[in-house]
């Protein structure tokens, strides 16, 4: 059995602050939502090449390319950890 760790914090910020954390939410959901398409789309696709997504994606999207390489690296991560779990069970 898997327990859940949940964090949770008070923030008193300005409100382009608060944008700014939307934006790298969105963003990393989209380059996440892109990594699983783009496994399904195409056959033998690993972990690496989903990496290497966020490289592609960082050129042909503005917005991703704002969004830090680990922070884009690391929705990529989840994406492949999301596809392992899955086949796991």
């Amino acid at each position: 059995m898997q327990t859940m760790l949940v964090l949770e914090a008070k923030l008193k910020g300005k409100q382009s602050q608060y944008n700014s954390i939307d934006e790298a939410i969105r963003t990393a959901l989209f380059i996440r939502n892109k990594a699983l398409r783009h496994w399904i789309d195409n056959k033998d696709v690993g972990k690496n090449d989903l990496q290497k997504l966020c490289a592609v994606l960082a050129k042909e999207f503005d917005f991703a390319n704002k969004l830090n390489s680990m922070a884009r690296q690391a929705s990529a991560d989840r994406a492949w950890l999301a596809i392992a779990r899955f086949y796991d069970k």
